[in-house]
């Protein structure tokens, strides 16, 4: 017989990145794609502080072992992601805990993504230099 463990998850986006975010009862271990997130993203300031956002919003920041995938997008991008599904698999957990994270805007999904670029110019909206003769 197989006890069930006890999980929560969320998905998170952000810009071209996804993440699957899975919450676990715990002492607040953090692995990113199977490696612990220090060194998944080396030692950056702004990314624990954007990762670790809805944890301290909400005061869970040792109550839940987080295991999280992801993929596409850049550094900045993959956090942001994280953040993104944190906040959702924590309102999993505990409904009470969606007016901190609404207020804080945690659970608002950023639109914000990178333009096309157009055919007749060299970028989304940068033309090509324009010669008068």
């Amino acid at each position: 017989m197989t006890t069930a463990i006890e999980q929560y998850c969320g998905t998170g986006r952000r810009k071209t990145s996804t993440a699957r975010v899975y919450l676990r009862p715990g002492k607040g271990r953090l692995e990113v794609n199977g490696v612990p997130w220090n060194r998944y993203f080396g030692d950056r300031a702004t990314v624990e502080m954007i990762i670790k956002q809805p944890l301290k919003e909400t005061h869970t920041l040792t109550k839940y072992d987080i295991f999280v995938k992801v993929g596409g997008g850049g550094v900045m991008g993959q956090a942001g992601a994280i953040r993104h599904g944190i906040a959702r698999a924590l309102i999993q957990t505990n409904p009470a805990l969606r007016p901190a994270l609404r207020k804080a805007g945690l659970l608002t999904r950023d639109p914000r993504m990178k333009e096309r670029k157009k055919y007749g110019q060299r970028g989304a909206r940068r033309r090509f230099q324009f010669s008068k003769r």
